[in-house]
């Protein structure tokens, strides 16, 4: 993904940018799928337990959700997955169960896929999380300091690491997200529907997407390139695939958001064959697609990936409650781009830091913007926890096609609820 820088004529920049997605069946997207899958099933165990009253007869400690604590992590190549990581639980999930059941939920269902849920190996080396580690998330810094009493539920929990997370929206499409990275998605997502529902048969579930979008004085005009490989069975030729393709995936994404593309260059499967795959055509693991899983680089980054982790895990929480942020900051109307910071410290309850950048779009000034979101959101993990409901098992859906800009039940960051009293804030 990037950006070619072009002269208008005598109007402004014009540029193309570009961004990228994969499908679900892409080796580092097994991972990531894989990894989410295990989070959720110990979310799901451990609320059962919970329910149940089950207390610990080894360590005397009751069951609870909250004190699941999860960061796994895949790794995939042929013929094989392994899982490591540490995990916090007082229940038992199957992982040979759960990894087999992702892959063939995906489509890798025999030997002619290049991988097979039913026959490769799964390795298992989770093992217990750091006490260390625990001290500081389970009693924050402010706690242990003196620095607060208790008093406030949210002054407990410390953050799960150290690090910075970014958080972005912008006005180009109607959920907000920047146009390329959308396209891709959409795109991707599609050639997984019409591989599933028997309308191109002959695709297997490894992919790729690439859409290239003009734009003119920082907004976005049209499609210019397209690009689409596909993993397909060995008898299709590559002019087939490119028709088909043509007519169900490309054609139908970019119609139904109304993009201009016509005169676009679509190139499909450039290389003339992709017949293996997934974890034999290429390794995979989890985090790997840190810019596909949010804005196509279009926002920063701080660095963390987020699947297989629990929510204490700021480089997950706090980054999807940066997107919920700004999300609110554009929908409001205070600026057509948004992008925020927030920086954590190990085992502290409160932000290090928080900006706001606004780009020259802001229609109040941005020191009035980051004061109602401070005044609005608050922004200690345990609130974020409570506020976006992260204690439930909703991850494995999260971990194809983007964390952001699909406005499902689950995804409670990509809410605008906040609009109204960012107005209000800022006196709008």
């Amino acid at each position: 993904m990037g950006e070619t820088f072009e002269e208008d004529s005598g109007n402004g920049k014009t540029y193309l940018f570009t961004s990228e997605s994969v499908t679900e069946g892409h080796p580092d997207k097994i991972c990531d799928q894989v990894s989410d899958a295990i989070l959720d099933a110990i979310l799901t165990r451990e609320a059962f337990l919970e329910a149940e009253g089950y207390v610990s007869p080894r360590s005397g400690r009751p069951a609870r959700v909250e004190d699941v604590r999860c960061a796994v992590e895949t790794f995939t190549t042929t013929g094989i997955i392994t899982v490591m990581g540490e995990v916090r639980t007082q229940g038992y999930v199957d992982v040979d169960d759960i990894v087999r059941d992702v892959v063939r939920d995906i489509g890798y269902t025999g030997s002619d896929m290049g991988f097979d849920a039913e026959t490769c190996a799964v390795a298992n080396y989770m093992h217990p999380q750091s006490l260390d580690i625990a001290a500081g998330v389970d009693e924050s810094y402010e706690i242990q300091q003196g620095e607060a009493d208790g008093s406030d539920p949210y002054d407990r929990i410390g953050a799960g690491d150290q690090g910075v997370m970014f958080g972005y929206a912008c006005n180009e499409t109607s959920t907000l997200m920047p146009m390329p990275i959308f396209l891709s998605h959409r795109l991707a997502e599609r050639l997984t529907a019409v591989r599933k529902d028997g309308t191109l048969s002959y695709l297997r579930p490894d992919g790729k997407t690439q859409v290239s979008v003009r734009y003119e004085n920082d907004r976005p005009v049209g499609v210019e390139k397209v690009l689409v490989s596909t993993q397909h069975a060995p008898e299709v030729e590559v002019d087939q695939i490119k028709r088909d393709l043509i007519e169900h995936v490309i054609a139908p994404v970019f119609d139904a958001e109304q993009v201009k593309w016509e005169g676009a260059e679509v190139f499909v499967n450039p290389t003339g064959r992709f017949v293996v795959g997934g974890p034999m055509g290429d390794t995979g693991l989890t985090g790997r697609k840190i810019i596909v899983d949010t804005y196509g680089g279009m926002g920063r980054h701080g660095g963390g990936a987020f699947s297989g982790k629990d929510c204490t895990k700021v480089d997950r929480s706090a980054a999807y409650a940066a997107r919920w942020v700004a999300k609110n900051i554009v929908a409001a109307g205070l600026a057509e781009r948004a992008e925020v910071q927030f920086a954590y410290a190990i085992g502290v309850a409160r932000p290090l830091s928080l900006l706001v950048e606004t780009f020259g779009t802001e229609t109040v000034p941005v020191r009035r913007i980051e004061e109602a979101v401070r005044e609005v959101f608050d922004l200690r993990p345990g609130a974020i926890i409570d506020a976006l409901d992260l204690r439930r098992p909703i991850y494995r859906k999260t971990a194809a096609y983007g964390h952001f800009g699909r406005e499902l039940p689950e995804f409670t960051w990509e809410r605008t609820d906040k609009v109204d009293a960012l107005r209000t804030a800022v006196g709008a």
